[in-house]
C-alpha cells in the first residue's frame, strides 16, 4: 500500500526535486529500498500493494478499495526517489541501475518529465569547489574560479559514475583517508565509481591506487578524472569487475563505499588482498543495519578501530583480528 513508506520532510519545497521510480518484484523490494536508500537516505517512499485488502481492513477495518489500488499489480512494488537539484541525478540513475544489476534484480526504471540534457547542465550549477577535511578541495572541472587555500586540489568531472564528494559517506571516507594514507599506501578501491577516493588518496601521497567498478562507464571516468589529476597508469589503474574478482596482489589500504549488502558479501574475501598490518575502510552503511554489518565483521575476523558517522551514514576502520 502506499502508506508504507520510508520518507521524511523534503527541506526546501521551492527547489525542484527529480523523481526516479524504480519497479522491482515484491519479493526484491527491501534490498532493492536498502540500494535507493544510498542514494538518499531523506526522500524514497515505498508502493508495495501485494497485501492490499488486508492492510485495509486491519487498518480501516472495511473492505472498500478504490478501483485503481485494486488493478494495480500485487506482483511489483515501486520504489520513489527523490534527488534535489544539488546532487546529480545521472549519478542517482547509474548507480541504482549498476547495483541492482549486481544484486541480480530485474527492474524498470522511469524518470520524471525531466530531459537528460537538461540535468547534465542544471545540476552543475549547484555543485562548487568544495573543501574536505583539513587537506582536500573538490573542483568540479567547469569551475575556473576557485581558492585552494593551500589545499591539494583534486579535480573531478563525475559524469554519470557515483562519487562527487557531496554524499555525505563519501565525504567521510575522504576525511578518513586523510589520517591513515602515507607515502607507503597501496589503495584498493573496490566500487570505485568517479575514483574520487583513489584520486583523493594519490593527492594525500599513496604511492598508487588501484580501482574497481561492476560498471564500464565508472572504469572509464575515473581513469579519465586520474588524468586529469596527473595520475597516470603507473599510479592509478581501474578495471570492471564484481568486488575483487579482478584483484591480485597485497594492499594496505582497501576502501569500499557501496551498501551494507555488498560490503557484507566483500567481507568474506577481502582478507587475502589485505596486508597484515592494513586498514580495510568501508562507507554506505545507514543506521540501520549497523548491527548486521558489525556481526558480519566479527564473522570475518575484523576488528573495528574506528567509526565516523554523518546524517545517518556510517563509516568504519577495521584491522584484521589476531587470530590465536
Amino acid at each position: 500500500m502506499t502508506d508504507n513508506k520510508n520518507e521524511t520532510e523534503i527541506e526546501n519545497e521551492n527547489e525542484s526535486w527529480t523523481e526516479i521510480a524504480v519497479t522491482v518484484s515484491v519479493d526484491d523490494i527491501e534490498t532493492a529500498g536498502n540500494i535507493a536508500n544510498m542514494v538518499v537516505p531523506y526522500g524514497i517512499y515505498i508502493e508495495d500493494y501485494s497485501s492490499l485488502e488486508e492492510e485495509v481492513m486491519e487498518i480501516a477495518h472495511i473492505d472498500l478499495i478504490d478501483e485503481n489500488l485494486l488493478k494495480a499489480d500485487r506482483t511489483k512494488g515501486i520504489i520513489h526517489v527523490y534527488v534535489n537539484p544539488h546532487e546529480n541525478p545521472l549519478e542517482a540513475v547509474s548507480f541504482i541501475k549498476e547495483r541492482l544489476t549486481d544484486a541480480k534484480i530485474d527492474f524498470e526504471v522511469k524518470i520524471a518529465d525531466c530531459a537528460t540534457e537538461d540535468w547534465v547542465n542544471n545540476w552543475k550549477q549547484y555543485f562548487h569547489p568544495m573543501p574536505i577535511g583539513e587537506k582536500l578541495l573538490i573542483r568540479p572541472t567547469w569551475e575556473d574560479e576557485y581558492d585552494p587555500q593551500g589545499r591539494k586540489v583534486l579535480h573531478i568531472e563525475p559524469g554519470l559514475a557515483f562519487g562527487t564528494g557531496s554524499h555525505p559517506t563519501t565525504k567521510l571516507c575522504l576525511e578518513t583517508l586523510e589520517k591513515y594514507v602515507t607515502d607507503k599506501s597501496v589503495i584498493l578501491d573496490i566500487g570505485c565509481g568517479s575514483g574520487i577516493l583513489s584520486i583523493a588518496g594519490l593527492l594525500l601521497g599513496a604511492e598508487s591506487a588501484f580501482g574497481v567498478d561492476i560498471d564500464s562507464l565508472a572504469v572509464k571516468t575515473a581513469c579519465a578524472n586520474a588524468l586529469e589529476n596527473g595520475f597516470d597508469e603507473s599510479k592509478f589503474k581501474a578495471v570492471q569487475g564484481n568486488l575483487a574478482d579482478n584483484v591480485n596482489g597485497k594492499f594496505n589500504v582497501i576502501v569500499a563505499n557501496i551498501v551494507a549488502d555488498i560490503i557484507m558479501e566483500f567481507n568474506k574475501e577481502v582478507g587475502k588482498f589485505l596486508t597484515d598490518d592494513g586498514v580495510y575502510i568501508t562507507g554506505g552503511i545507514i543506521e540501520t543495519r549497523e548491527d548486521e554489518v558489525l556481526y558480519s565483521f566479527e564473522q570475518n575476523n575484523f576488528e573495528v578501530i574506528e567509526h565516523f558517522e554523518e546524517k545517518g551514514w556510517l563509516v568504519f576502520v577495521l584491522k584484521q583480528s589476531k587470530i590465536n
